[in-house]
């Protein structure tokens, strides 16, 4: 039997393996185009196509022009080479099955406020995955190229139980659609990267199911990044989802740790965490080796709303307003289940789901005041 029981998972590790690497493959091959046609790099535009392949595009006097890929790559040999041009892409999806697959990457023009959406065909040849069709259209768009960091947990249950848990979709969504809909882009991180578990979705809310329908902000929550995919520099703000979840993996990693205060300290950026995500601040230290709650004014999820007999809550590694008090800071929040936000300097922090909108417009408020 457990012999039977290795070559079972043997087999299911080497099939995810399997299907990690293709996924990362496959990103690469679409981060040559982005990299290739944000910084003039013609040899990199060529390495993500297949040399026969055509772009189908559209302009005035065009409803379908057909462009050779070797017609495509001449328009990058123009600028400076390695120079960045304006263009930001991301990879929006990717599926795939076998030796084929179809992705989307987002391209944005701020400077001319316009938005692509570029949407690919891709198969494996000879062993190197290759882009053998390009359909693209645009619009005009708000969207900025600023860039909030949303922190985000891989913990499944409370603790070592068997009690689920996961991160509040409410205030993913809540905050998400504000900045979004403000031209920022959002990015998600998790200890782990990867898929993470989401709890207290509500789809009779209109916000909640527009978004558990939207392929790509799906995809983007199975896809977190992990923390040495991020670059600090990239991001005006760090933003701590709550949910039960929040309470494991995050307030003690180094990593993301390191990431937020780069952001905070070396970038000028701000802190911010709604309810149960203020968890992940307690722990931060500035470069002065002091607690940054320290002498400041946080919001969270007060120890006296949790269910003291619950047994969930016999899981939990600390409190948080206990620690946020015991390391210098004061905790604030209101009764029952309204909107309470505190901002200090530039931390911001806000007591509940409800919290997570009003939060979000004070950390677009702060940038565009600190710009």
């Amino acid at each position: 039997m457990r012999k039977i029981f290795f070559a079972i998972l043997f087999v299911l590790l080497s099939n995810w393996s399997f299907a990690q690497s293709e996924q990362s493959l496959i990103e690469n091959c679409i981060q040559n185009y982005i990299n290739g046609t944000s910084y003039n790099r013609p040899e990199s535009i060529s390495k993500a196509f297949y040399a026969k392949a055509n772009l189908f595009l559209s302009r005035k006097e065009k409803p379908l022009w057909i462009v050779p890929i070797s017609e495509y790559v001449s328009w990058f040999q123009k600028g400076n080479k390695g120079e960045f041009n304006g263009r930001i892409g991301k990879i929006v999806s990717i599926e795939y099955f076998n030796d084929i697959a179809i992705a989307k990457a987002e391209i944005i023009i701020p400077e001319r406020k316009q938005e692509f959406m570029d949407m690919f065909l891709l198969k494996k040849i000879e062993g190197e995955w290759k882009i053998i069709s390009k359909s693209a259209s645009s619009k005009a768009s708000n969207k900025s190229g600023k860039r909030i960091l949303f922190i985000v947990s891989n913990a499944h249950y409370y603790g070592n139980s068997t009690i689920s848990t996961g991160n509040s979709f409410a205030e993913i969504v809540n905050a998400y659609d504000t900045f979004v809909n403000s031209g920022y882009t959002v990015d998600f991180v998790s200890p782990k990267g990867g898929d993470i578990p989401l709890a207290y979705i509500n789809t009779s809310d209109s916000l909640q199911k527009h978004y558990v329908y939207d392929q790509n902000f799906m995809y983007a929550i199975k896809h977190t990044l992990s923390p040495k995919e991020i670059d600090y520099k990239n991001y005006k703000a760090v933003h701590y989802i709550g949910g039960g979840s929040a309470m494991y993996d995050v307030p003690e990693n180094s990593d993301i740790q390191h990431i937020t205060m780069q952001i905070y300290e070396d970038n000028n950026g701000i802190i911010s965490s709604v309810c149960h995500g203020t968890a992940g601040i307690v722990n931060l230290k500035t470069k002065n080796g002091k607690f940054l709650v320290q002498g400041k004014k946080i919001s969270g999820y007060p120890d006296s709303f949790e269910k003291q007999d619950g047994e969930y809550f016999k899981h939990f590694p600390f409190l948080i307003q206990k620690t946020v008090e015991e390391r210098g800071g004061t905790f604030k929040f209101s009764k029952g289940d309204i909107s309470h936000v505190e901002q200090d300097g530039r931390i911001i922090t806000g007591q509940n789901f409800q919290s997570s909108n009003g939060v979000a417009l004070k950390i677009i408020e702060l940038i565009k005041k600190n710009n």
